[in-house]
């Protein structure tokens, strides 16, 4: 019996409860930046650099649990569900070595990273004491990414939905007592915020653990890191490598360009935040169809069903684009009311509609890139994405984000057209990748 529905019904079908659940996750750090808005826009810049790093972390953490998702849905489009185990406990033991040295280094070099990226002095302290915070519990978030991963294989998307539903309103609740003061709470503003953030991700692993438990035949055994071998090790970071690779250069990459942007102000830095905010709604559902078509790409390569694979992801990149492109539109038509939830200043309102109309043209590209490359990761073509990938963020980017930004004074709208280029070019590239068909025999 197939665990896939290929069709685009199936495919449907399991974007949505995904869609909700990256919408959400989303969510809990941006729900940080809209609450503490209202107290004091510094502890917004603050979290908006706090978060520029933190989401270098979670992308390789991502990148892990994709390639744990890819393995063990080719394990079962290959009737070699046995496998699953080991997949799931050479992932454990990566991703708990890669938290435990990353909490470490954040511990005893934030500070001088934040200053390499520019950040102003009157934030420096709320965004060291943040990450500090929010990065204790990277190895909480880890074993939460890696148990993700193994209920996607299984379809059971809906269930991470509502674990995802309820870490989100935990959040706000939690936020919203800790960072105002109420019922008796001290108020602790962006600090509320953080240890908000780190209790609703805990809850969310006690939950999604018990969902594993009692929704599949995958019980904690994996935890116990028997079976690994040499070979089951390589063939994870064969995929993960590439791909984690391929994202963190393009986060090192935010980062660079987020130096830039500090240099602006912090009336900037909020635009930027507060757009970086309404992008992520807008390309979600890409990532949420990117998602599905990758796990039933990875179940269709484990069958050989290469027509299947070509017609699922075209159609799926055609939905991506029509999505992302279509609410990016609704909101620069609308950006004074949808800006103004976040904060009044004129500045920002102004600066911010510019922003998203670049943002529109940006979307056409991101949103093939998004699809692309994960499927094309799942066909196990994963060199070719992050060579493309390293250069052209870095070239095209950065460089022109220098250029535009900075030395021809167009400030964060150049910035904004440098990364519009990079998405571009990149689709461009990887729509003629996938076309010619070289995937099929790597």
């Amino acid at each position: 019996m197939e665990v896939y529905d290929n069709s685009a019904k199936g495919v449907f079908k399991m974007s949505i409860p995904i869609f909700f659940e990256l919408l959400l996750q989303l969510m809990v750090g941006n729900m940080d930046q809209i609450m503490v808005s209202r107290v004091s826009q510094n502890s917004v810049a603050a979290i908006g650099n706090a978060n520029q790093v933190m989401n270098i972390i979670i992308i390789v953490l991502n990148s892990m649990s994709v390639a744990t998702t890819i393995m063990i849905s080719k394990a079962m489009g290959a009737g070699e569900k046995s496998r699953s185990k080991v997949v799931a406990s050479v992932s454990v033991a990566v991703m708990l070595v890669f938290s435990i040295l990353v909490t470490a280094m954040l511990a005893l070099w934030r500070v001088p990273l934040f200053k390499l990226l520019n950040v102003p002095d009157e934030i420096m302290g709320e965004t060291s004491a943040f990450i500090m915070v929010v990065g204790s519990f990277i190895v909480v978030q880890a074993i939460y990414m890696v148990i993700a991963s193994i209920l996607r294989s299984y379809n059971k998307m809906k269930e991470i939905m509502v674990v995802a539903i309820i870490m989100n309103l935990i959040n706000i609740i939690g936020n919203a007592i800790l960072i105002n003061g109420l019922i008796g709470a001290p108020k602790l503003g962006i600090m509320g915020a953080a240890i908000s953030t780190d209790f609703s991700k805990l809850l969310g692993l006690i939950l999604i653990i018990f969902v594993l438990i009692k929704k599949t035949d995958m019980n904690l055994d994996f935890f116990k890191m028997q079976g690994m071998t040499p070979r089951s090790l390589k063939e994870l970071l064969y995929i993960a490598l590439p791909s984690g690779g391929e994202a963190m250069s393009y986060n090192l990459s935010q980062l660079c360009l987020q130096r830039f942007i500090n240099a602006f102000g912090t009336i900037v830095i909020n635009t930027k935040v507060y757009c970086y905010i309404l992008a992520n709604i807008a390309y979600v559902y890409s990532m949420a169809i990117a998602q599905a078509t990758q796990v039933i790409t990875g179940y269709l390569m484990g069958k050989c069903d290469y027509k299947s694979i070509e017609v699922r992801v075209r159609t799926s990149v055609i939905i991506s684009i029509l999505v992302s492109v279509s609410l990016t539109v609704i909101m620069y038509f609308n950006s004074d009311i949808v800006l103004s939830m976040f904060t009044s200043e004129e500045a920002v309102l102004e600066l911010g509609k510019k922003i998203l109309l670049v943002e529109i043209i940006l979307e056409i590209g991101r949103s093939v890139n998004i699809t692309m490359v994960k499927c094309l990761v799942a066909t196990g073509d994963v060199n070719f994405p992050m060579t493309v990938s390293v250069f052209s963020v870095w070239l095209i980017a950065v460089g022109l984000g220098y250029v535009f930004g900075v030395a021809l004074g167009l400030g964060l709208v150049g910035i904004w057209i440098a990364m519009a280029c990079d998405e571009c070019l990149r689709a461009i590239v990887f729509v003629i990748r996938f076309r010619t068909g070289k995937w099929k025999i790597i």
